[in-house]
């Protein structure tokens, strides 16, 4: 279950990073919200999943879903560099979470 609640928060990091994006492009109440809303809902995932999970565990599990999620939907929605350097690196971060979950 503890799991369950570590995705929903690194998804709503992840609405919550792209919300900042839109915001800082066109500061209106929409992308506010966006932005607000996301990175609540992602702590309130967060702290709840702590009742499950240690919390070493689920805080970089969070951190590495929510980053690699963040730079890949940048990629693809803003047109952020796609060098060969960024992909790895997000690559490595995923290895990090699987072996992370694996291992706890």
């Amino acid at each position: 279950m503890g799991w369950i609640f570590v995705l929903l928060a690194a998804v709503s990091e992840i609405i919550g990073v792209v919300g900042l994006k839109m915001f800082s492009q066109e500061k209106n109440w929409k992308n506010g919200l966006i932005y607000a809303s996301g990175f609540a809902a992602s702590f309130a995932f967060l702290y709840v999943s702590f009742k499950f999970l240690q919390v070493s565990v689920a805080y970089a599990v969070w951190i590495g879903i929510g980053t690699a999620g963040a730079v890949l939907i940048n990629m693809i929605l803003f047109g952020e560099s796609r060098s060969t350097g960024r992909i790895v690196s997000v690559g490595l971060i995923i290895i990090g979470v699987v072996g992370l979950k694996a291992l706890s």
